[in-house]
């Protein structure tokens, strides 16, 4: 039994001019298509992960201050009237 067996194959249509760039990054790594695919789909989950990580670490990150946040946003435009 492989890592595989489970997986879905599927059938993707890229643009020639993708291809040809999938094509010339995979053969200088000795790769299939199969596994660049599979690769760029891995990574490209891995980014959004993080991703999403940092934006649920952000949020919520002054929620401990008490302000006012349409009083704060007025005090920093302040700060350019003068300009």
């Amino acid at each position: 039994m492989t890592a595989y067996d489970d997986d879905m194959r599927t059938i993707i249509e890229l643009p020639e001019e993708q291809l040809r760039a999938l094509d010339a990054w995979r053969q200088a790594r000795g790769l299939s298509r199969a596994e660049a695919v599979r690769r760029a789909v891995a990574n490209l989950l891995e980014d959004e992960t993080q991703v999403q990580a940092a934006v649920d670490a952000a949020f919520g990150l002054w929620s401990h201050r008490a302000l006012d946040g349409l009083a704060e946003q007025e005090r920093l435009r302040a700060e350019w009237d003068d300009r």
